[in-house]
């Protein structure tokens, strides 16, 4: 719900089902991902029948980078056969100047021109999940948490959205209507840790950008997004930037950052501050979002900086 701070061409491509998973090749997706790359997907059948050591390959192997969500926007760099390279610019980082890169099917793409896309409101997803529906209210696709699609009029009890596939419903209750340049509301840590508790227990998934799983900067990256906050993709670039925040200052909202060698070496996890020596975070594969103890664990050993992007006078 961050404002759009990027320029867009006058044609570009947004992705068109419930969750696209951007993958380091097109060699990277494997036969068992193929609800992830078909069209529509099947996200949480996917993340279901893999198993640990499947799900653990797609860190280890190298084999996915990000993901996208419903809507969002996607340049087209590089095309090969049925796959495009893509950045993305609502994702910062330092891999290109012009968004996350890499590599995803094009039938999970659709082609838009500036003119018909961008409305003055966007509608953002504030429930866990949340079914699109047509005129009928039959359900059509379960979307993710922070899905964001430009509105085209409110109703009395839904809001008209656009999509890739053109007019659909969602129900008042489950979206925040916000002026597209001006962005969402601005929330503060409390806000953050409020957002982030809904989503204690969720597995952790390797690149995941949505509320079916997310990884350790993804989950960060999405909490702020909630609270009007543009941060980096990953966590080494988010620990870049923001306001150094010493230990002794720290408030719930702050994110935590550790690395290897006893907090000597390169960044390897993020997790957000909770207040009274805890943290918040999505650990790893096989484990879900935890509020867990710093105290006398591998996280005290390993913290070796503090950022806040948030102002504590925001609400």
């Amino acid at each position: 719900m961050f404002k759009q701070t990027f320029q867009l061409p006058d044609v570009f491509h947004v992705a068109a089902v419930q969750v696209v998973t951007v993958w380091t090749n097109p060699e990277s997706a494997r036969e068992i991902d193929e609800h992830a790359i078909s069209d529509p997907t099947k996200i949480e059948q996917w993340i279901d029948q893999l198993t640990y050591e499947e799900k653990v390959a797609l860190c280890n192997e190298n084999r996915v980078q990000t993901q996208l969500l419903y809507g969002e926007v996607a340049i087209i760099t590089e095309v090969k056969g049925d796959w495009v390279k893509i950045t993305i610019p609502s994702q910062p980082s330092k891999k290109d100047n012009n968004g996350y890169p890499g590599w995803v099917p094009l039938n999970q793409l659709k082609q838009v021109t500036k003119d018909e896309w961008l409305r003055a409101e966007t509608a953002a997803v504030t429930s866990k999940q949340a079914w699109l529906e047509n005129e009928s209210g039959e359900p059509i696709i379960n979307v993710s948490y922070m899905t964001c699609l430009p509105e085209i009029k409110k109703e009395a009890d839904r809001v008209e959205v656009l999509t890739p596939q053109g007019a659909a419903y969602l129900p008042t209750e489950v979206v925040d209507v916000f002026p597209t340049v001006e962005g969402g509301k601005l929330g503060n840590g409390a806000n953050i840790i409020e957002a982030a508790e809904k989503y204690v227990g969720l597995d952790y998934l390797w690149g995941g950008m949505s509320a079916f799983g997310y990884d350790c900067s993804g989950f960060a990256y999405n909490m702020h997004k909630a609270n009007g906050y543009q941060i980096s993709r990953d966590a080494s670039d988010q620990a870049a930037f923001g306001k150094e925040v010493p230990y002794d200052e720290l408030l719930p909202g702050d994110l935590l950052f550790f690395a290897y060698e006893e907090g000597k070496g390169s960044i390897h996890h993020v997790g957000f501050y909770y207040g009274d020596g805890k943290m918040i975070h999505s650990p790893m594969t096989g484990r879900g979002i935890e509020i867990t103890e710093l105290k006398d664990t591998k996280y005290e050993k390993e913290l070796c900086i503090a950022r806040r992007y948030w102002e504590p006078g925001d609400v």
